[in-house]
C-alpha cells in the first residue's frame, strides 16, 4: 500500500472550517491539527508561520514548511536557515483578495470615504460644503513596488481606472507584455517615487526591504501623493509617515499592516497599531 504522506498544522481551525478542510483533503493526505507533540513524531509537512523550534526537529520526516501566507517572518527564515534540508514554501492562495483590498483602500483613501462617512454618522454636513478634499484618480501615476502575485493584479487594477502605471521589479526583465506600462529594477526607486501620484507597496519584509522607504523616499513623493501598504508595516518609516500626513504632504494612506500586533487573546481589544495617533 502506498504510504501516505503526513502533514501536521499548528493551528486549530473553528469546527465548520476542519469540515470543509477535511471534505477537500486528498485521500494520500494524512493531517493532524493542534499544537501539542503527541506519540512518535513522523510527519513529512509542517504547516506553520511562525513554527517553534520542536516543532521543527519533532519528525525526522519533516521535509517541508508550509508558511500559510505571503512572507516570511524574520524569526522563521531565522530558524529555518539553520535547517537547509527543510524546503520551505509560501501560499499565495489570497492574492486576488489582498489586491482588491489596496484597490479599497486606494479609493477609500482618495475620495476620503472614511472621514465622510463619520461626519455624517455624527449628522454633520458641513465636509459637503468645503472644498473637495478627494483625488481624481484618472491619468494619474502609480508605481506599484513588487510585481509579484499581488502586484500585477493591482496593476491592472489601476490601468483599468485610468492611470498610468508603472512597477519596480527585483528581476523586471522576467514579465508578461501588457502591463505595467513600464517595469524598473529597484535602483530606479527614486527616479520613480518623484512621479508617482500613487505608491501601492506590495513587498514582502526581508533584510533588504525592511525601513526602504525612509523619510527621505517618502519625502520624494509629489505633494498630494497617496500610500497604500499591503506589505508588510515596518517597510515603510512609522515617524516618517506620520508626519507627512499630519501635515498634509501626503493627501492620505491606505494601511492594510501595521507596526504593532495583539500578542495575545487579551490584547485584542486594547493594542495600538502605531506608536503614533
Amino acid at each position: 500500500m502506498e504510504k501516505k504522506l503526513s502533514v501536521r498544522m499548528l493551528s486549530q481551525p473553528e469546527a465548520d472550517a476542519q469540515t470543509y478542510l477535511w471534505e477537500l483533503l486528498d485521500p494520500g493526505v494524512d493531517l493532524a491539527v493542534g499544537f501539542e507533540i503527541t506519540g512518535t513524531p513522523d510527519y513529512h509537512v509542517l504547516v506553520a508561520g511562525r513554527p517553534q523550534r520542536e516543532f521543527v526537529t519533532a519528525s525526522p520526516n519533516l521535509h517541508t514548511l508550509v508558511i500559510p501566507w505571503s512572507g516570511l517572518p524574520k524569526p522563521t527564515r531565522e530558524l529555518m536557515l539553520e535547517f537547509p534540508r527543510v524546503a520551505v514554501h509560501n501560499l499565495h492562495h489570497n492574492a486576488a483578495q489582498v489586491a482588491e483590498l489596496a484597490m479599497a483602500l486606494l479609493l477609500a483613501a482618495a475620495k476620503v470615504v472614511v472621514p465622510m462617512d463619520r461626519s455624517l454618522r455624527a449628522h454633520d454636513w458641513s465636509p459637503r460644503y468645503k472644498p473637495n478634499p478627494s483625488v481624481l484618480l484618472e491619468d494619474k501615476r502609480a508605481l506599484v513596488l513588487g510585481y509579484g502575485a499581488i502586484g500585477r493584479r493591482v496593476a491592472r487594477a489601476c490601468r483599468a481606472l485610468g492611470m498610468k502605471v508603472e512597477a519596480i521589479r527585483r528581476f523586471p526583465e522576467k514579465t508578461e507584455p501588457g502591463c505595467p506600462d513600464e517595469l524598473y529594477p529597484p535602483e530606479a526607486l527614486r527616479d520613480r517615487l518623484a512621479l508617482a501620484d500613487v505608491l501601492v507597496i506590495c513587498l514582502p519584509l526581508t533584510e533588504e526591504t525592511d525601513g526602504l522607504l525612509s523619510a527621505w523616499e517618502l519625502s520624494l513623493l509629489p505633494r498630494g501623493a497617496l500610500v497604500v501598504n499591503v506589505g508588510r508595516g515596518p517597510i515603510v518609516d512609522e515617524e516618517a509617515l506620520y508626519c507627512l500626513l499630519k501635515e498634509r504632504y501626503l493627501s492620505g494612506a491606505g494601511l492594510d499592516v501595521w507596526y504593532h500586533y495583539p500578542d495575545r487573546v487579551e490584547s485584542r481589544v486594547n493594542t495600538p497599531p502605531s506608536n503614533f495617533p
